[in-house]
């Protein structure tokens, strides 16, 4: 057994992702998780107490035996997502899959094979969510039903776990200056502007203290926004 908690951060090669793992391991063995081994390796020669996780999260056999030899976990958190824009006569039904597929269905997945190792610890369960999934607006509609759908499955899993001692907490951040934030503003035909978007590290920093907060204190929500 790790000396200390140990946590899973999805996404974890770039992004929220990223500088979640780096904020945790102060405090937490982190299993680094993602696709790309090669950036996950290389996060972990920079990360004391890290070590890389590549899965592929939408591959439900490879989840499963990915998962099977973590007993105990202290902290999930569901980092990984993608977005594809485009007006609902446009959006074709595979892309609404797709979208489905890595922000919901791999999240449901990955949290169940895991239960039994949180459960054992009384964890904690985060999901970075979106502003989209609390308010739709044009050309969003596969990403933002995908989120609103996420936010549910953590309303239900808070209920169904807290007997269990189960944390859960749904963040929901505005935009955000990440790789993911610059390909949005392409398809939107509009600038890249960080100056005008959360940091990472604010976003992280909200995350942190959610999993940081003591015994009797559970954030079951944080909605973050750009002061700008």
């Amino acid at each position: 057994m790790a000396s200390r908690p140990t946590a899973l951060v999805t996404g974890a090669s770039r992004g929220i992702g990223a500088v979640v793992a780096r904020s945790l391991s102060d405090t937490h063995e982190v299993l680094l998780g993602g696709r790309d081994n090669a950036a996950l390796e290389s996060l972990a020669h920079e990360i004391p107490g890290s070590r890389p996780w590549p899965v592929e999260l939408t591959d439900d056999s490879a989840v499963a035996a990915a998962a099977e030899s973590i007993d105990e976990l202290d902290v999930l958190v569901h980092s990984a997502g993608t977005i594809e824009l485009g007006a609902v006569s446009e959006v074709s039904a595979d892309s609404w899959r797709r979208t489905f597929e890595l922000n919901l269905f791999a999240v449901t997945e990955l949290t169940r094979v895991l239960l039994p190792a949180l459960r054992a610890t009384s964890g904690h369960v985060v999901l970075v969510n979106s502003g989209a999934g609390l308010g739709a607006k044009p050309h969003w509609g596969s990403y933002a039903a995908s989120k609103f759908a996420l936010r549910a499955f953590a309303d239900v899993l808070r209920a169904e776990e807290a007997a269990n001692g189960v944390r859960v907490t749904s963040v929901f951040p505005g935009r955000v200056a990440t790789d993911m934030q610059r390909g949005v503003r392409d398809a939107e035909g509009g600038d890249f502007e960080p100056e005008n978007y959360l940091r990472p590290e604010s976003v992280a920093d909200s995350i942190v203290s959610a999993v940081r907060a003591p015994g009797d204190a559970h954030f079951t929500e944080i909605v973050v926004r750009p002061t700008s």
